[in-house]
């Protein structure tokens, strides 16, 4: 059987359409990453955002992920299966109830799942986890820090960490870990107070730099949103911005993840001295000033 597999954020990895991979590949059918031109008895679709284009998808295909809904499943021999590909989880679901984020709804309360030695290849010196509260199981968040330490392996927390978990305990763990740049997420401003607090234990274990996430768009102003971004600049971390809309404001929202995704600008100009610099951005000054002023 000819199977054609559609990742449809082909810049993300796509842990199911590579579990799809293995399964098709054991059975003995021919699998490759789908190609319209190319004739396939059966297609898979996997979509993580609901904005991706679904034009694309081929009458009859198998659609799953959060891009078309949070009910569809792999079958459990499908699920269950180890990819050993250096990325994926070790735990599922969250303890918060954030409502902008689908993953109470989609994974339920946090538990562990695994290890790392379900994903690793027993070769790469770099794993990145896309579990998304790990510091919401400290026992089993220990162990991950072992394993890699053990195995001299990297770890990449992709999805973030959850700032307001951290302890003297848990900085620690972070600190004795070879790791990528740590992510934290700064979703409101009435996090201030609990993102100081983080960074000030993050300092006093020298890890002087994070990426934050920003969230924006969603129950924020956009004056409100540049002082969240103002904030980590003047404390010294780097900022990536989550809009959750990408109509509002369009072209404000577009101007500040410019911005503060050019690194060194973000931490050498601000706001007003990155849009005189740019262009491209000059001629939207009249809105993006509007859009502070809401």
């Amino acid at each position: 059987m000819n199977i054609g597999l559609l990742n449809l954020e082909p810049k993300y990895k796509n842990l199911a359409i590579e579990k799809l991979r293995i399964y098709h590949q054991a059975k003995g059918d021919y699998v490759e990453n789908y190609f319209a031109l190319q004739q396939y008895e059966k297609v898979y679709a996997s979509s993580i955002f609901t904005f991706s284009k679904k034009h694309i998808i081929p009458a009859g295909a198998i659609c799953g992920g959060s891009g078309f809904n949070l009910t569809t499943e792999l079958l459990p021999e499908i699920d269950e299966i180890k990819p050993h590909l250096n990325f994926g989880f070790t735990s599922r679901g969250c303890i918060r109830k954030c409502q902008f984020c689908i993953v109470p709804k989609k994974e339920g309360y946090v538990r562990p799942i695994g290890n790392l030695y379900d994903l690793w290849d027993g070769k790469t010196k770099l794993i990145t986890l896309y579990d998304n509260n790990i510091l919401a199981l400290p026992q089993h968040f220990e162990n991950i820090c072992s394993e890699a330490i053990h195995y001299h392996i990297t770890l990449d927390f992709n999805q973030g960490l959850d700032h307001r978990l951290l302890s003297p305990w848990i900085v620690g763990l972070l600190k004795s870990i070879s790791h990528k740049e740590y992510h934290f997420a700064f979703d409101h401003p009435s996090y201030q107070a609990s993102v100081e607090r983080a960074l000030a234990l993050l300092r006093g274990a020298n890890i002087n730099r994070s990426i934050w996430y920003v969230l924006v768009g969603f129950d924020t102003t956009p004056k409100e949103d540049l002082e969240r971004l103002n904030l980590l600049r003047k404390l010294g971390q780097r900022a990536f911005v989550q809009r959750y809309t990408r109509n509002r404001h369009k072209h404000f929202y577009q101007a500040i993840a410019d911005w503060s995704g050019f690194h060194n600008l973000f931490a050498t100009k601000t706001f007003e001295e990155f849009l005189e610099l740019r262009s491209d951005r000059i001629r939207y000054r009249e809105e993006i000033n509007d859009s502070l002023l809401v």
